[in-house]
């Protein structure tokens, strides 16, 4: 599978450093750049917000991929589509009509994406499939980074892409979650046409990100 794109997720990155870091992504051939956002309550944690988003677009001009785990989301898109998310993906959880979240976001310009968590049926999204251009599925829980890949995601996204050839549609599938150099292959072959990865491009190779997105695009190798 040629062309998969990596979106580096910036809850590993140097949180003083945020928008050097984006800077050497963009320049180590990142091709989005992966925001995740929590609100405490959707999910046990607390991250970013509107605000910072804003302030790091100075930084790259890569398209911002801002996952919102957050709830109610509707309350929020305008705040995080004004501070310059290009992608803005919904829990359909998060959200009393899935169908109306995603016609605002589109009112806004931007692309949409629906995220699964692990436990969330496909059947979540195939009514929606039409309507979006994302579909990001979480291989851990979400919350916190660092988490080893459920393996059962993949058969989800075998699932998923199925659909969306069949339907003859050009929804990309996006995969968050304990993904790393020995398990990229699996991914990549399940449909996956971008990776999320915090740990992997931060951590390995003494932060080596040029090296490690590389790695991540063309280490086929199997677990």
């Amino acid at each position: 599978m040629a062309g998969v794109k990596i979106s580096p997720s910036i809850l590993s990155a140097d949180f003083s450093q945020l928008g050097k870091e984006v800077a050497k992504l963009e320049k180590a051939g990142a091709d989005l750049i992966h925001v995740d956002v929590m609100d405490g309550h959707f999910v046990p944690n607390i991250t970013i917000g509107p605000v910072v988003i804003k302030s790091l677009k100075k930084y790259t001009s890569l398209p911002f991929d801002v996952h919102l785990m957050i709830s109610p989301v509707h309350k929020y898109i305008k705040n995080f589509a004004q501070a310059g998310a290009d992608i803005i993906t919904i829990h359909p959880e998060a959200t009393k009509n899935l169908k109306k979240t995603i016609k605002k976001i589109r009112l806004y310009g931007k692309k949409v994406g629906v995220s699964l968590n692990p436990e969330t049926s496909i059947n979540k999204v195939i009514p929606v499939l039409e309507l979006i251009d994302v579909v990001l599925i979480m291989s851990v829980n979400p919350g916190f980074g660092g988490q080893k890949l459920i393996k059962s995601t993949l058969k989800k996204s075998k699932k998923l892409k199925n659909e969306i050839v069949k339907k003859k549609l050009k929804v990309k599938i996006e995969m968050d979650g304990g993904i790393n150099f020995k398990n990229a292959g699996l991914v990549r072959r399940s449909g996956v046409d971008i990776i999320v990865s915090g740990t992997t491009i931060f951590k390995e190779n003494n932060g080596n990100y040029k090296k490690n997105i590389k790695l991540l695009k063309t280490n086929w190798n199997e677990c």
